[in-house]
């Protein structure tokens, strides 16, 4: 993945830094939260329509490489 493909952006110009969906102002966070809260992908993607099943797809399996990265 390129960091052109990469789902999640960091620019201080957007949401001072948070990180957000690629293209959108909806933050990583709020995926985690809905999941954490026992909702479902699809009732996260009803709420954020600007964000893809792609793209959280692919933010989530980059957060997991990065967690087993660092469990390693």
């Amino acid at each position: 993945m390129t960091a052109f493909d990469d789902p999640i952006i960091r620019d201080p110009e957007i949401m001072s830094g948070t990180p957000v969906f690629r293209g959108t102002r909806v933050p990583f966070q709020a995926l985690i939260d809905y999941w954490k809260g026992g909702q479902t992908l699809d009732e996260f993607i009803d709420d954020f329509p600007t964000v893809t099943r792609q793209a959280a797809i692919a933010a989530m399996e980059k957060a997991k490489g990065i967690l087993v990265a660092q469990l390693g």
